[in-house]
């Protein structure tokens, strides 16, 4: 993991971003699709309070996996968080890449929400947020899996 690091993206004019795309709509995922046509209208520009886009770069500075945090739009509740756009290279997975970024978002999360929701509709997905002890259920608006934070930090 030393070759690796997680580094918030303030700007999308990033390495290999392109090809992180095309191989996410090559498997079918348009969400990368949507953070970079959102992020430039300036729908989602993940910059409201607790909000934050990262991504994992390995030793070339490449991306590898990328994963925002934000306001969850669904919620009527206060302090509510979602995991968008969370998606991992094919030739990365399963090896700790998107371990280590889901680690870091929960942990950013944890200081601005207390609780943090998603949605996926695939297995892997499923099984990926469960071992990471998210709860699966359908309780928050248009998610799948959420986390209640322990610690208090608002």
């Amino acid at each position: 993991m030393d070759n690796f690091k997680v580094m918030q993206i303030n700007n999308l004019n990033i390495t290999g971003l392109a090809e992180l795309v095309d191989e996410s709509n090559c498997e079918g995922f348009r969400f990368l699709n949507r953070l970079i046509h959102d992020y430039m209208n300036g729908t989602n520009t993940f910059n409201k309070f607790g909000e934050a886009l990262y991504g994992v770069f390995n030793k070339k500075n490449k991306i590898v996996a990328i994963g925002g945090l934000n306001i969850d739009p669904f919620s009527a509740e206060e302090l509510i968080g979602r995991l968008r756009r969370f998606y991992v290279c094919k030739e990365y997975r399963r090896n700790g890449i998107g371990s280590m970024l889901l680690t870091k978002i929960i942990i950013e999360a944890n200081h601005y929400f207390k609780v943090l929701v998603l949605h996926t509709d695939t297995i892997q997905g499923d099984r990926f947020y469960t071992a990471h002890g998210f709860i699966k259920d359908n309780y928050y608006p248009n998610s799948t899996h959420y986390k209640v934070f322990e610690r208090k930090i608002y």
